[in-house]
């Protein structure tokens, strides 16, 4: 035939699959098929790359009739509809079929034997001592393994036949091609053949022979590995009750251990012995379980006994010596704000805005944009205001104070670890508002600002200030009445990987208190923007917080999980664990970044619940009942048509008198995008990045020309003082207007920290020293 020649079939495992012409119709005739023979079933596909999706055909082998026509044909048939007619390319190629169809003929007629007598594959005595308690899936696995040695002898046997029946075929012709008596050439090579036929014919009666050995023995011994297996197997059940008898024994007599103890209690504290509630504990209505995290197998916790709940601060000193009553009122109802300042209430506050413009439908070549952008600093591309939000990176960091009556709390609390739990959940909140808000904030421009002062409404001001362009950076100071200050720089790095958008914010955070001196600080996690290209946009946070008190060495440690698919877990959980200076637990954490944190107070820890992924053991906290610490605020109405904005949101960029030239509010661009007219915003925005850049060409050619006269100087005078420094200054030596350059003494990072003036200069009214950068 003009096809290629066909290449050997190839075995994998139980699969034989190879090229095999077959059958079509009398226009066609035999047509080049791939058949693949796998599980007692045989099928054949047009191509190799079928495989995957189009079946043409499959016949079931366990009811199918083999037989051989010629030296390459055969055909197999199902008694009904279905007879392949096959032809091999050669007639070894056709015996290895006939072989390979006859073994999985005879393996998938035992499979079907075996599954119609299912019921009787296991007697009482091959059941393990207890009824099968624990011991069902052992019982099972022992007996498949038992069945699949059996199929495997059996396709021995099913071989030993085989040879022997072809090896009698064989001999069978070459007797009567000897009894032709040819003489010559070809009579010597018939008697050739046969002696060689015969020796192979010795070597595979040897091997049958083995082979029956061998099948003798392992049957023999198939018994007393069974035994062996059984008297295991009833061995392990044994001791499995022994240690669940054990661990009952163990339980009980911790639970009469506790209910003796708050029975003591109880008579020490009010003379006398109260009810033993206690016993109970495990059904109390109080208590509340949380799940162990799949991927962050640090701890767990479980509840403890509710007679906690009911204990006063001197009750709980004796098992957590250094809970104090202060404390307590964490478990009180929510903290009044301060009235220290009782006048203020009776001046009138400004009626903030609840509404901007209704964000324009305007559509976007995606692709042609960020195509250009794969594996670069977004900072470093300019971008149209189309994948914008109206506000900027300065009034998107103010909104860190949403919930700044948690620092208000956090300010008013004696014992620090409590201080701790809210401090934490400050530093959750910040991440509320980036659940919806897929938009780009405004890039700063060097040099502006953006204030917020909410002292008369909440007690607070604060102020930014982009003080750094390459790499672009933003320092910030907010200062309370209530008694905190919070002060932070921040730098933006971002890259954009073709699927998703990684945005890592990089400073450290500082919140300090100025009734205990508490200096918190804490840095941020990494937010990515997944589905950049094709498909919905969507936000998660992961990576892992730790909140240091460097003035006690309280320590809390929050876990963001990032989002998977396949996880059990809520979506966007945050765990965290609040420990004091001796690595002590105090608070147990849980929540999501986007809707509430609460806490649980941890009565007693221990080492030695379930294993982790990787080998250790969790620690298992006992606490009480889970309290709310924050909780997110409701949405506007029609927020889905203003960017997502939250309620103080929508108020950051309304225009206010009295700001700085520099202050964010003032910026054209970023006004004209919240009006609506993106294309005069996108052309005002170009203008604003030449000027800036103009600028800074200045600066650098005022830096040459220091650089310049200071060189000539010391070319005159060769024993007269250099300024290293000045060698080595770099070209923009810019400076910030509002904040100054030093050494964060806590830190050690070369920080912006506020060095005062800019509300003196709101008071009076005098501008003159800002750059002009609008």
């Amino acid at each position: 035939m003009s096809e290629p020649k066909s290449p050997t079939p190839t075995p994998a495992g139980d699969t034989y699959k190879g090229w095999v012409f077959k059958w079509t119709n009398y226009i066609k005739g035999y047509q080049r098929r791939w058949f693949v023979l796998s599980n007692g079933l045989l099928s054949y596909y047009r191509t190799q790359a079928e495989m995957g999706h189009t079946c043409r055909g499959t016949i079931n082998l366990a009811t199918a009739v083999i037989s051989v026509d010629d030296a390459c044909n055969f055909v197999i048939s199902n008694g009904g509809a279905q007879t392949y007619h096959l032809k091999a390319s050669s007639e070894v190629e056709r015996q290895r079929w006939i072989t390979a169809l006859e073994l999985a003929k005879a393996k998938a007629a035992r499979m079907q034997a075996e599954s119609d007598d299912s019921g009787d594959d296991f007697s009482p005595s091959s059941l393990p001592v207890g009824g099968g308690q624990g011991g069902g899936p052992q019982n099972l696995e022992a007996q498949s393994t038992l069945r699949t040695l059996g199929s495997k002898v059996e396709d021995l046997s099913t071989c030993n036949d085989l040879i022997s029946k072809h090896g009698s075929a064989l001999q069978r012709s070459l007797s009567e091609l000897d009894s032709l008596r040819l003489t010559g050439e070809a009579g010597d090579k018939i008697r050739q053949v046969t002696e060689r036929a015969t020796l192979f014919r010795i070597t595979s009666n040897a091997m049958i022979n083995a082979c029956r050995d061998f099948l003798a023995l392992a049957q023999s011994h198939s018994k007393r590995w069974q035994k062996a297996l059984q008297a295991e197997r009833e061995q392990r059940v044994r001791l499995e009750e022994a240690l669940e008898q054990l661990a009952k024994q163990h339980n009980h007599l911790e639970r009469a251990f506790r209910g003796a103890a708050q029975a003591h209690s109880i008579v020490d504290n009010k003379g006398v012995a109260g009810p033993g509630k206690g016993e109970a504990s495990d059904e109390d209505d109080d208590n509340e379980f949380f799940d162990a995290m799949e991927d962050a197998p640090e701890f767990i916790t479980v509840p403890a006994d509710p007679q906690f709940h009911k204990r006063s601060s001197s009750n709980t000193s004796g098992l957590n010596t250094d809970m104090c009553a202060d404390d307590q009122s964490l478990n009180e109802e929510p903290l009044t704000m301060n009235q220290e300042s009782p006048s203020q209430e009776l001046v009138p506050l400004r009626k903030r805005r609840t509404r901007i413009p209704d964000k324009p439908n305007y559509s976007l070549n995606l692709w042609s944009i960020m195509k250009n952008c794969i594996g670069k600093d977004l900072s470093k591309i300019p971008m149209p205001v189309n994948f914008n939000e109206p506000i900027s990176m300065l009034q998107r960091l103010s909104e860190d104070l949403e919930y700044h009556e948690l620092l208000d709390k956090a300010a008013k609390c004696h014992s620090s670890l409590e201080q701790m739990c809210y401090v934490a959940a400050f530093c959750v909140s910040a991440y509320s508002t980036t659940v919806y808000r897929t938009g780009k904030p405004f890039n700063p421009l060097l040099g502006e600002t953006y204030e917020l002062d909410r002292r008369r409404e909440s007690g607070y001001r604060s102020l930014c200030e982009q003080v750094s362009h390459h790499p672009p950076a933003a320092a910030h100071h907010a200062i309370s009445d209530r008694g905190w200050t919070l002060r932070q720089e921040i730098t933006v790095a971002s890259k954009f990987r073709g699927k998703y958008l990684s945005i890592m914010p990089l400073g450290t955070i500082h919140a300090i208190f100025e009734k205990s001196s508490n200096h918190y600080t804490w840095k941020k996690v990494t937010t990515t923007v997944h589905n950049i290209i094709v498909g919905k946009l969507w936000i998660d946070q992961s990576g892992e917080i730790d909140i240091v008190n460097h003035t006690t060495g309280d320590r809390c440690h929050l876990k963001f999980a990032p989002y998977s698919y396949f996880s059990r877990d809520v979506a966007r959980k945050v765990t965290g664990v609040v420990m004091d200076k001796d690595g002590k637990a105090h608070y147990v954490l849980s929540g999501t970044w986007d809707e509430k944190m609460e806490f649980s107070r941890v009565m007693q820890s221990s080492r030695g619940g379930e294993n982790g992924t990787e080998g250790k053991q969790k620690t298992v906290y006992q606490t009480l009942k889970a309290r709310e610490l924050w909780k997110r605020n409701p949405l506007p109405d029609g927020a889905e048509s203003m960017y997502y904005f939250t309620a103080l949101a929508l108020t950051l960029n309304e225009p206010e008198e009295g700001v700085a030239p520099t202050d964010s509010r003032r910026r054209p661009d970023q006004r004209l995008m919240e009006d609506g007219r993106w294309d005069e915003a996108n052309g005002e925005k170009q203008r604003l990045e030449e000027k800036q850049r103009s600028a800074r060409r200045e600066r650098e050619r005022e830096a040459a020309s220091q650089r310049a006269s200071s060189q000539s100087e010391e070319a005159v005078d060769e024993d007269s003082f250099v300024d290293h420094s000045m060698k080595s200054a770099p070209h923009d030596a810019y400076k910030a207007l509002w904040f100054e350059s030093c050494e964060d003494q806590i830190t050690g990072e070369q920080v912006h920290i506020y060095k005062g003036g800019y509300w003196e200069t709101k008071e009076l009214g005098s501008w003159e020293g800002c750059p002009d950068i609008f």
